[in-house]
């Protein structure tokens, strides 16, 4: 049996190169978007500007259809978590985060990851799939769309299961559609993009579209690096801070990077932890948001006091650095950082995948 082409992923450049290659006008591709991602329309029969002709066309060839919500979990404090059904059977999760002027969602870029961080058990999983640009976009257009009359989402975070700059075609084809005009209009500075140190694909990022940059750094110091986030090896740190060097240079002064700090107890909390980060960061234009580690099954990991945590952050200011601490949100759900549930079906190496939580 032929399966439709899925087109809700496409970007207003594929739309066009689509249309084209139908031997149908590239206005149309504007249209498309709008009906799509604005209005939330997926049939094709009711796009009221198309021709009888083109609609029947359309629903011949191609289809629009976003990933499935298997469930869905609300927390006390509105914070609702999303498991959602792929076409391969796994299950992904999102988070839909409510706050008093905006709404933030985290979406996932892979189903599963293989980079094996010690604070996160998605590595454990092993890697299954990157996702398609329509299983990414379908996110939020879902978030936005699956209930009638609901807020739409202002803000969107690529922090859900898998590294984004490892699915980069996919994950640069959904960010375009994010920020559209046509589509769902968001700012730069409201999509962001946040990666483990993949240093050849943020060099390429810039250059491929305008977001906000994240990194997930969790230590200053290459030798512990190495041991809670393993593609340190391949990508020290010098040459990760070079790469978001020359990323700010690509921009005017008023950009910066987000530098993302889990704070575990015994690991990376102490005050010359601090140090060496604050010196590190030296002359990077960027704020650092600071994480307490939220536990999960299988990990000896526990967060810091309240004390350690403020005294960390304290010291990171009086160096003249922002430092935000990042609320705990969610975890009555298990959607707090650090807690997400992804369920895989496909077998790796004759080792069946089950269920784990994992960071955002």
């Amino acid at each position: 049996m032929h399966t439709k082409k899925n087109i809700l992923g496409y970007s207003l450049e594929s739309l066009e190169l689509f249309f084209s290659e139908i031997n149908e006008s590239k206005f149309r591709a504007k249209q498309l978007l709008k009906w799509v991602h604005q209005k939330g329309v997926l049939d094709f029969g009711l796009m009221t500007d198309f021709n009888k002709d083109l609609r029947k066309k359309l629903s011949s060839i191609v289809c629009l259809k976003p990933p499935l919500i298997h469930k869905k979990y609300q927390s006390n404090e509105g914070t609702v978590k999303y498991l959602i059904e792929l076409e391969s059977g796994s299950m992904i999760e999102m988070v839909e985060i409510p706050e008093k002027n905006r709404r933030t969602l985290c979406v996932s870029s892979q189903a599963g990851c293989a980079l094996q961080c010690t604070f996160c058990a998605t590595g454990a999983q092993g890697f299954e799939k990157d996702l398609t640009s329509d299983e990414i976009i379908g996110q939020l257009w879902l978030a936005n769309f699956h209930k009638k009359n609901k807020d739409l989402i202002t803000n969107v975070v690529f922090m859900g299961m898998g590294e984004p700059l490892l699915n980069f075609d996919a994950v640069v084809e959904s960010a375009k559609i994010m920020k559209h005009q046509l589509a769902y209009g968001l700012s730069r500075k409201r999509v962001t993009i946040s990666t483990s140190g993949i240093v050849p694909q943020i060099d390429k990022l810039a250059d491929s579209v305008d977001v906000s940059l994240a990194i997930s750094l969790h230590s200053a110091d290459n030798g512990l690096r190495d041991e809670i986030v393993p593609i340190n090896k391949k990508y020290p740190i010098n040459s990760l801070i070079n790469s978001c060097k020359n990323y700010l240079l690509n921009y005017d002064n008023k950009r910066n990077i987000t530098i993302e700090y889990i704070l575990i107890e015994g690991v990376n909390d102490s005050i010359e932890h601090a140090k060496q980060l604050s010196k590190l960061l030296t002359n990077i234009s960027c704020k650092i948001n600071l994480i307490p580690f939220n536990k999960f099954d299988g990990c000896e990991y526990k967060r810091p006091s309240n004390d350690k945590i403020g005294d960390f952050k304290d010291f990171l200011m009086k160096k003249g650095y922002i430092a935000t601490l990042r609320m705990t949100r969610g975890d009555d759900v298990d959607g707090a950082c650090g807690q997400l549930v992804g369920n895989l079906r496909k077998s790796i190496k004759g080792k069946k995948l089950i269920s784990h939580e994992t960071i955002i």
